[in-house]
């Protein structure tokens, strides 16, 4: 088998076949080529056969890479090596074995729909609020659990305040729930096989003597079930080979444990290491780069990318004077790429929390450059931010059924689908709007408090008014309650609407709801279902793992966003920050771009930024700046100054001078706002009354 196309230390890790191996492998350094070829080699070479090898990687993409790159080497005998999930391969032992479990042949495997029906159900029988108990958080502590090797016996142990002794009744009701119905959950896939094992050495045999060889990539990413499961399949042979890169690991809130991969020379004393530092994809400044941050991190493997695609373009860092002038520097040096003939598929825009990402997308959808969202949704599209939208669009026109209907029970309030079906019924036989024809029960309580926040409408910002919905409709609490990462995003997202809506009215003057929802509605009127893929992407850091891109712009790269404020006091989750900056700066191939903002309006509020520690741990001879700091402040006093400088006091007879709307009469003062009445077509408009559109006449 010709091994000429693999560097010296790739081909040092194909040949050593027998016992432990670690294989180190750095961002680009091409591990998946690796594994691949070593399986082909052991089939090829030394004999082995497939129905003795298992692979198991992390996602269905990537074991069917390595099935597709097996099959081109090797032919139709790659069919029967074990090429799978941890999940996928969980299935099989079940389905060989479900007997000794106690489950019938039939047995289901729940989903995590089915899996929260359970527990909603459970709660329901025992008579317990669903406000006060979140199924959503009860069943994710369920999980968390099950992936840390801990039954509900063993929880017991930990259950000492009232909430903690439910979520033990839930967890022992919801495992007897699954028991007695024949199912099990998507934890239990890698949990029963370990408790398969442990019951049954002669079938835990079985398994090691069928696989004798043992190949996992992404090592750094393994959990506690999956480490144990790891150890028992390979115990007898040893011949495990794990492919992966602690500074890659960034999946500690789904439970993955990096200290997996540090550990492995004390699981295995006489494991071989051999690091893969060699990088096919960045040029050595963009290497560099990374270089320089991860090295901060102490609980790490000395390694040190290289690549010899030359030295390449320094790194662009622009500091902005705020964030709408970051998304406008973004946008402009796409444009200049685009005339170079770059094509947009070739960039990608990376940001630490999705709630980044609407400034950006209205940036972009302004100059008309194509974009996608890559792993989530736009900012508009999220469910939480088109249910606010939708309490917005009904305050302002109780007619609108469409959005009635999207939030009538959002969230849940007890008014069901055949309640619903009989308001649709009597709208359309009296010919009324369905919010017209409400007279009573939980539907009437909907449509009192959709009138009460009608008529704070009248003296609230529109800031002011989503904070009120978000209260008043228990939309925060619900999520509050959740106590999850899916349910923190919302609310950052929900948070990062009062941006948009203070960035409206600073911008405008103007507090009108029906202006608003109209801008909203243009920057919202996008092709959802265009399919061409040349488009710029945007995404998390977190989902561009395992991508790549010529040309990336990370933006936001301050203090308290990039490293994220919740992790700068935690030394761990620092050095997870850490590690996320570096997989960030190593998806670029040929130009790196970090951005960030002096202030920033984030959740509703302005901020003064900090730079991001991590833009002062690459050496500078690496960076152009595209900025100086007298320019920013200068922009910052001077540009972007939206309010006059001294407070000015209106009383009602008050004459006053509209950049836009020409003269006008003040008829109303509530705090911050003044409501003026202009001459034909603009008629009352309810302003900021210190904005600097607004002059007073004395």
């Amino acid at each position: 088998m010709n091994l000429d196309n693999l560097n010296k230390e790739q081909k040092e890790a194909v040949l050593n076949t027998e016992g432990p191996l670690l294989i180190l492998a750095g961002a680009g350094s091409g591990k998946t080529k690796v594994l691949t070829t070593k399986i082909a080699y052991l089939i090829e070479e030394c004999g082995i056969s497939p129905y003795n090898i298992l692979a198991i990687t992390f996602t269905n993409k990537a074991a069917k890479e390595m099935k597709d790159r097996l099959f081109n080497l090797v032919g139709i005998k790659a069919k029967n090596a074990q090429v799978s999930t941890f999940h996928s391969f969980g299935v099989r032992i079940l389905t060989d074995y479900y007997d000794r479990l106690g489950y019938e042949k039939n047995f289901i495997i729940m989903d995590s729909d089915d899996s929260l029906s359970i527990v909603k159900k459970i709660l329901k029988n025992k008579g317990l609020d669903p406000k006060s108990y979140n199924p959503n958080s009860i069943r994710n502590q369920i999980s968390s659990c099950k992936n840390e090797m801990m039954s509900y016996s063993d929880y017991e142990k930990f259950a000492i305040g009232d909430y903690e002794k439910v979520v033990y009744e839930v967890f022992k009701e919801y495992e007897e729930t699954l028991k007695n119905n024949n199912s099990i959950d998507f934890d239990d896939l890698l949990l029963l096989p370990i408790k398969l094992f442990r019951e049954n050495e002669d079938v835990l045999r079985t398994y090691q003597e069928r696989f004798q060889y043992v190949l996992i990539d992404e090592y750094q990413d393994t959990n506690e079930v999956q480490y144990i499961l790891s150890k028992m399949i390979c115990a007898k042979y040893k011949n495990i080979c794990c492919v992966g890169d602690e500074d890659q690991s960034i999946y500690s809130f789904r439970g993955a444990n990096y200290k997996n991969i540090l550990n492995f020379e004390k699981d295995y004393p006489n494991a071989k290491v051999i690091k893969l530092e060699q990088n096919y994809r960045s040029t050595t400044t963009i290497l560099d780069a990374a270089n320089n941050v991860i090295k901060h991190n102490k609980d790490r493997k000395d390694k040190v990318l290289w690549s010899n695609k030359g030295k390449g373009e320094k790194i662009t860092y622009y500091r902005a004077y705020n964030g709408i002038d970051e998304a406008q520097y973004v946008s402009r040096n796409i444009k200049k790429l685009i005339n170079d003939g770059i094509e947009y598929q070739n960039i990608a825009i990376l940001y630490r929390t999705n709630a980044q990402s609407h400034t950006i997308e209205e940036e972009l959808l302004k100059d008309s450059i194509p974009y996608r969202i890559v792993g989530g949704v736009g900012f508009y599209s999220r469910k939480e931010i088109k249910d606010v939208l939708a309490y917005l669009r009904l305050i302002y026109n109780s007619k609108d059924n469409v959005s009635l209907l999207r939030v009538i029970n959002v969230p849940k309030r007890g008014i069901g689908n055949k309640t619903i079906s009989n308001l649709i019924e009597k709208s359309n036989i009296e010919g009324k709007s369905i919010y017209e024809v409400i007279e009573s029960g939980k539907e009437l309580a909907f449509k009192e408090m959709i009138e009460s926040l009608k008529k704070q409408s009248e003296f609230l910002t529109l800031t002011e008014l989503v904070d009120r919905i978000l209260d008043v409709t228990g939309i925060k609490k619900e999520y509050e309650e959740e106590k999850n990462l899916e349910a923190d995003i919302r609310l950052e997202n929900l948070e990062e609407l009062k941006t948009v809506t203070r960035t409206f009215e600073e911008r405008e003057g103007v507090v009108s709801l029906e202006d608003f929802l109209l801008e909203v509605s243009l920057v919202t009127d996008v092709n959802e279902y265009d399919k061409d893929p040349n488009k710029v992407s945007l995404m998390t850091v977190h989902s561009v793992k395992g991508l790549e891109f010529d040309y990336v712009f990370i933006i936001g790269v301050e203090e308290g966003l990039f490293p994220h404020v919740n992790s700068i006091l935690n030394g761990n989750e620092l050095e997870e920050e850490r590690r996320l900056m570096y997989v960030a700066i190593t998806r670029a191939k040929e130009k790196l771009y970090i951005v960030n903002a002096r202030t920033r309006m984030l959740f509703g509020t302005d901020t003064a930024n900090v730079a991001s520690r991590f833009i002062g741990e690459i050496n500078s001879d690496l960076i152009d700046k595209e900025f100086e700091e007298k320019e920013v402040e200068n922009k910052v006093n001077v540009e972007e100054k939206f309010y006059n400088s001294e407070e000015v006091d209106y009383n009602i007879g008050d004459y006053v001078y509209h950049d836009v709307f020409g003269q006008g009469k003040v008829v109303g003062v509530s705090g911050s706002l003044i409501s003026i009445a202009f001459k034909h077509p603009y008629g009352i408009k309810k302003l900021m009354k210190n904005h600097k559109s607004i002059t007073k006449i004395v």
